[in-house]
């Protein structure tokens, strides 16, 4: 690579070089993948340096695709306040009228994590809210026609009509999407498990039952860990609202032997599902109560109020049958 930034850019790596350098850039560092794609990205034999002389707008892109990556990491954390740092700096920094259609992608990109942000927080109705957010970049992504990023935002969306309680539209939204080929299999294999969960508090377990059992083991067959215990944790759930206590306890039993992640909201989401689990049996009702008051707890540390919202309903349902 040195060659060809000595040599002015006056030359590009020939077809059948590019793969053995795609090889070596793999291991280089980020700074020297960067200037390796500038040079193939531009245009005519102009040099390096008038490349970066005259693409301030393209580096912005470049922090902004970092500062992209930084939010997810910090959203999986559960660091929210940092997260939406990160990426209302670039929703306010440009007017996305003066955006190319990259600036116009990255833009939409940061409204998806904004929404998972709004989310994930219990935000998900009103003029502020993870639905306002995730129809702007429905929008956006619908105008640029990148359609698996437009479909990815109609499931979320659909987990939005779930959390809000609209639970027979949700299912047929994750029932539609499961087909949809605009999705990856991996999302239409979560669509297919959503749609048992909706079910599920439905009180057609039956059914519920039949869907996340496809769905298992498509995420095992696509070699998906993480999913395929979550939706162990889903089965439990529906096992439980069943009455069948037994393959209730075996599947939570998996899903707790089995959690690839441990951040707060999976952590939440899966001692929840164990307490919900414990509390149908008087004998393991008083340690379901403990584990419910311990996700209660963290979910108020890490400002998770649907989270909180729904430990809350357990705990009452189950102090109203005592």
């Amino acid at each position: 690579m040195t060659k060809w930034e000595s040599l002015g850019t006056e030359t590009t790596p020939r077809p059948e070089k590019q793969a053995i350098l795609d090889t070596a850039l793999s291991r280089a560092d980020a700074d020297a993948k960067l200037r390796f794609e500038l040079l193939l990205m531009q245009e005519g034999n102009a040099p390096l340096k008038s490349y970066y002389q005259r693409a301030p707008r393209e580096w912005d892109y470049e922090t902004w695709t970092d500062d992209l990556g930084r939010a997810a990491a910090c959203l999986a954390r559960q660091d929210f306040k940092f997260a939406a740092s990160l990426v209302d700096r670039w929703l306010r920094r440009f007017d996305p009228h003066s955006l190319d259609n990259h600036g116009l992608y990255l833009h939409a990109r940061s409204l998806v994590l904004l929404g998972d942000l709004q989310r994930d927080q219990g935000d998900i109705h009103g003029t502020f809210s993870a639905r306002q957010t995730y129809h702007r970049a429905r929008r956006f992504f619908q105008d640029l026609d990148v359609p698996r990023r437009a479909a990815q935002v109609e499931l979320s969306l659909a987990v939005i009509e779930e959390m809000g309680g609209h639970l027979q539209p949700a299912a047929k939204r994750y029932a539609a999407l499961a087909e949809d080929e605009r999705l990856s299999p991996r999302d239409r294999t979560r669509a297919e498990l959503w749609v048992g969960t909706s079910l599920t508090k439905e009180g057609d377990t039956g059914y519920a039952v039949r869907v996340m059992d496809d769905a298992t083991r498509g995420f095992e067959e696509l070699e998906e860990p993480a999913d395929w215990s979550v939706a162990h944790q889903k089965l439990a759930l529906a096992h439980r609202v069943s009455g069948d206590l037994s393959s209730a306890l075996r599947y939570i039993e998996v899903a707790l032997s089995t959690r690839a992640t441990d951040s707060p909201m999976q952590r939440v989401r899966l001692d929840t599902a164990h307490a919900h689990v414990l509390l149908s049996d008087k004998a393991t009702a008083e340690s379901g109560m403990r584990l419910l008051t311990l996700a209660a707890g963290t979910s108020r540390e890490y400002g998770m109020s649907h989270q909180l919202a729904s430990i809350e309903g357990i705990r009452y349902a189950f102090e109203q049958t005592q």
